[in-house]
């Protein structure tokens, strides 16, 4: 789960991160409060900024340094309602101005083909760090951290001796490295980024703006995260798959895509996307991505049906599953099911391609069935083509 920019920073507070004063407003009026508060400690200055999930917030007007009370309602009045890359500004966040002299960038993430994290840090932070790492790899730190270990004061030594930090900066950066490093662990979180990490003009390191990710296979021992989901910014049909314990996340195509194991599914996005090239001119795309699992139960497949089926985007249904754990007839039977309980609600194609174990049963129940929007394929490239073709059909 992704968090938003102030849940990180109260979640940066509690570990003893050094951060700016903040608070949270959903109206203009609630902003002109917070920024009379916490305006007081920086003369007045406070800084406005869009609370979503997605980057470039500054560059779309998301971001804006108000001077006082005034300009800060103003300016709240302008971002909320605000969309940024699809994303609507329901809330923003009033933060402390600051006197800055440096920005620097540390993330501490999951790296999962070494099985370990990875520390990056840079004196040069503020910016797009993908378009750093690019275009001056040489900038970016880049340092192994045990999990077993974790960022102690010899790491955190060796990150800001990487990135090459002089000994009287490195020497405030690490106490600052192992309370983020708290975080990571006590938060059980994939990813804690800060961009920028700050030098004030008086000398304090200061976490300006941070992102955390949290890793959701660890909610049974972190219940209160619970209260860090958003309803609100949540999609719908991602919350719907998420109540039924789908492994869903929904793109921007139209053909909805269902599949067993999640290396089948990504291999059924790419071949439905080549296919749509290929066949459409690119007017079909995958929609979703849906792993029903390696031992799916007919409930299951009914499941993740009746979700990209109420998908408005998807045009068709491209079924994809290889037998072994899940048998071809329980996938069947969840596609019947599944048809039946809808009932006058199906309206979308179905294109199935199944194989492996009990095939010939799970072929012959959808054949018997004879739905007129179900079509059965026996290759996966055949599958596709014919779901592309029909998606592309029914713009």
């Amino acid at each position: 789960m992704d968090l938003f920019e102030y849940q990180a920073r109260d979640l940066f507070e509690k570990h003893g991160v050094p951060v700016l004063a903040g608070q949270i407003a959903t109206t203009p009026q609630e902003a002109r409060a917070a920024a009379e508060q916490i305006g007081a400690a920086s003369g007045g200055v406070t800084v406005v900024k869009a609370q979503v999930k997605v980057g470039g917030r500054g560059k779309a007007g998301g971001v804006k340094v108000a001077k006082n009370a005034d300009e800060a309602e103003q300016y709240a009045q302008e971002i909320l309602g605000m969309d940024i890359k699809g994303h609507t500004v329901h809330t923003v966040m009033i933060a402390q101005g600051a006197k800055i002299d440096e920005e620097y960038y540390f993330s501490l993430l999951l790296d999962r083909a070494n099985r370990n994290y990875l520390a990056m840090c840079s004196q040069e932070g503020g910016m797009d760090i993908e378009t750093l790492a690019h275009e001056r790899p040489e900038a970016l730190a880049k340092v192994a951290v045990d999990p077993q270990v974790g960022i102690d004061a010899a790491k955190a030594q060796e990150i800001v001796d990487a990135a090459g930090f002089d000994a009287e900066v490195g020497a405030k950066i690490v106490p600052v490295l192992q309370r983020l490093w708290d975080v990571y662990k006590g938060e059980d979180a994939t990813l804690v980024e800060v961009n920028p990490l700050v030098k004030l003009e008086d000398g304090d390191i200061v976490a300006l703006d941070g992102k955390v990710t949290l890793d959701d296979n660890a909610k049974f021992r972190q219940a209160e995260h619970a209260d860090l989901v958003d309803e609100k910014s949540e999609d719908p049909l991602e919350a719907k798959a998420k109540a039924m314990h789908l492994n869903y996340v929904k793109l921007d195509g139209n053909v909805g895509i269902i599949g067993n194991g999640a290396g089948l599914v990504m291999s059924t996005l790419d071949v439905v996307a080549y296919a749509g090239e290929e066949y459409t001119g690119g007017e079909a795309k995958p929609a979703n991505f849906l792993d029903i699992g390696g031992g799916a139960s007919a409930e299951v497949m009914a499941n993740g049906l009746d979700v990209i089926l109420n998908d408005e985007q998807v045009k068709s249904v491209f079924v994809n599953v290889f037998g072994g754990i899940t048998s071809c007839d329980a996938v069947a039977n969840g596609i019947v099911g599944a048809l039946k309980t809808l009932g006058d609600e199906a309206t979308k194609p179905l294109v199935v391609r199944i194989d492996g174990n009990n095939v010939e049963e799970g072929r012959r129940i959808l054949a018997e069935y004879d739905h007129p929007l179900v079509t059965i394929e026996k290759t996966m490239d055949g599958g596709a083509r014919k779901a592309a073709e029909l998606a592309a059909a029914a713009k």
